[in-house]
């Protein structure tokens, strides 16, 4: 892993990298900003034979090309204007298409702990909010840093070509103004990032209302999230403005002093002594620059500002790509494995947590075989199958698959063995028919997405939809009921034909008939496969070839449905506490 960078100009430098391939465009658009800002100095410079020529000595010739001339550098000046700008936008935005691209693909390859550890929120903000402010230090920020720097030098240039002392008076603004910027500058980047972990606030807030909108409704929390929002919101809005004193007072400060030095140019180029031996057009002129001066001079003033955003936006992304994707250390490639799965002394601990999740776990099953993992909420029989998944890495112990451990195979071919069916059904916003073959790792055909689906009795609400499976399901399937939601999860796994099967209380939220359409979708996914059972419903895995019972992250009993009931324990009393027949004074409603 690669540190991020320590420095504001180390960050700004790594951005600036990802411009590198496109040098030649950036060439053009550097030399359309320097022409671009010649045009200052050019119009500054006419003033001079405007007013010598055209108003003191009346000469006939200069009357009739000055006219002529300024047309013509101002049609100059809208051309170059338009290719710098259009080039650095090109630029910019194709910057910003690649560090999206990146911060998208890292996200994909981050290990579930980092999610864990992270709000979503302020995952979205990186991409979206963040990335917009690296979008304005590399196209704005850069563009007017170039031409208005490009614009000062021509024009001072020029000031000293007419009086080189009356330049170096109004040169005494620059070392209080590069004061003013390095005091200012630790502020700007230290807001900068409060107010980009604000926006994380609030979009993460937004988010868990949005998804959550259900039970806000039904718990009547309008008036508590409007609250709560308002809080997020009033902090965002401190932020900004404290931002906006920032550079609202800096900008100000620095015209006062340039309009101080202007003011004592003014007067002293008027004394008696100084007009003999400067002519009215270049007093004129010297004025002319000074005043076309002062606006480039606040642009680049306010610059800062922009460029402290970028950096502290930069820092946050950069974090992101820094940080360490899944550990795909393994090799071995795997096509299909025969299905052996082996636990073998396995203890592990989520980050801060204080216990252990899993405690010496060891348990193996072998091809085809379907076992079943019961006990309290807790125990760690979530744990395990994220384990075998490789969503975590144990503390202590292997995993085996076929006898290697997993961490030895190819990450990708590991996880294409293995088939997950959960109680939260992650469906996209798409068709069914995109849902359904989204595990496939191929792209499959009309008819096997059809017979997948008429496995898994999908189709029977499929077919009563308008447009059938190209019928798009809305965000996270909401147009569709739970037990169709996992109807369609259990086709994906069909599609898919993997060797292993997990499912992880694939029935628990789901009533008696969309359970007994799903647990004979389920009996007909886990034949000739190995199949790991996650159940809170006992009813579901009286049928597995052996129950694992779980407590407290130990292993503490495992046999068949009959040999755990004769035994009594942890597994009795959880089977009577869900079919305990009425007592004699109890009445069914």
């Amino acid at each position: 892993m690669k540190p991020a960078p320590a420095t504001a100009a180390e960050l700004y430098k790594r951005l600036l990298g990802y411009a590198t391939p496109h040098w030649r465009l950036f060439f053009l658009a550097v030399l359309a900003m320097a022409l671009f800002a010649a045009t200052d100095t050019g119009f500054a410079a006419l003033m001079k034979p405007m007013l010598d020529g055209n108003f003191i000595e009346r000469d006939p010739a200069t009357i009739r090309y000055v006219p002529i001339v300024l047309i013509l550098l101002f049609l100059f000046r809208g051309v170059t204007g338009f290719a710098s700008r259009y080039i650095m936008s090109w630029i910019g935005r194709r910057v910003i298409q690649q560090i999206r691209q990146a911060v998208f693909q890292q996200m994909l390859r981050l290990p579930v702990a980092y999610y864990d550890q992270n709000p979503s929120g302020r995952m979205l903000s990186r991409i979206t909010f963040d990335i917009e402010q690296v979008a304005e230090a590399t196209t704005n920020a850069v563009t007017v840093l170039i031409r208005d720097s490009l614009t000062v030098m021509f024009l001072l240039a020029y000031m000293f070509w007419i009086s080189g002392w009356l330049t170096l008076l109004f040169l005494l603004i620059g070392p209080v103004m590069i004061l003013l910027l390095r005091k200012v500058s630790k502020r700007f980047r230290q807001l900068s990032q409060r107010i980009q972990e604000s926006m994380g606030e609030l979009t993460q807030f937004s988010e868990e209302v949005i998804h959550g909108q259900r039970l806000v409704k039904a718990s009547n929390g309008e008036r508590w999230q409007e609250a709560q929002f308002a809080e997020v919101n009033e902090r965002n809005r401190k932020l900004h403005m404290k931002l906006a004193v920032a550079v609202g007072a800096s900008t100000p400060v620095v015209q006062f002093i340039a309009a101080c030095v202007l003011a004592l140019v003014v007067y002293l180029a008027t004394l008696e002594s100084v007009t003999h031996e400067i002519s009215v057009g270049s007093f004129v002129s010297f004025i002319a620059a000074m005043l076309l001066l002062l606006q480039p001079v606040k642009r680049l003033t306010n610059i800062n500002a922009l460029i402290q955003r970028g950096v502290a936006a930069a820092r946050s992304i950069f974090d992101l790509l820094d940080e360490p994707g899944e550990d795909d250390r393994g090799d071995v490639q795997l096509e299909r494995a025969d299905g052996a799965i082996e636990f073998r002394d396995v203890s592990f601990a989520y980050d801060n947590s204080h216990t252990r999740a899993l405690e010496s776990v060891s348990f193996s099953i072998q091809p085809g075989q379907t076992v079943a993992l019961v006990g309290r909420s807790g125990s760690g029989k979530s744990t395990l199958a994220n384990l075998l998944l490789r969503f975590y890495e144990p503390d202590q112990g292997g995993i085996y698959l076929d006898g290697r451990l997993i961490d030895e195979y190819r990450l990708t071919d590991l996880r294409r063995q293995i088939a997950m069916v959960g109680q939260e059904v992650t469906l996209f916003n798409d068709t069914l028919q995109h849902n359904i073959a989204y595990a496939h790792p191929g792209q499959p055909g009309d008819n096997e997405v059809r017979e997948a689906a008429e496995a898994a009795h999908a189709m029977e609400f499929i077919q009563q939809l308008p447009t059938g499976l190209l019928t798009r399901i809305g965000d996270r399937g909401v147009l569709l009921s739970g037990g169709q939601r996992q109807r369609i999860a259990i086709a994906r796994a069909i599609l898919r034909d993997a060797p292993v099967l997990v499912l992880d209380e694939a029935t628990s939220a789901l009533d008696s008939d969309s359970e007994r359409l799903v647990q004979d979708a389920l009996d007909r996914l886990t034949r000739g496969r190995t199949s790991l059972i996650i159940a809170h419903r006992l009813s579901t895995v009286v049928r597995a070839d052996r129950i694992l019972v779980m407590d407290q992250g130990r292993l503490v009993d495992s046999g068949t449905h009959a040999q755990l009931l004769a035994r009594g324990g942890i597994y009795t009393d959880l089977y009577q506490l869900q079919f305990r027949e009425p007592s004699d004074g109890e009445h069914e409603d």
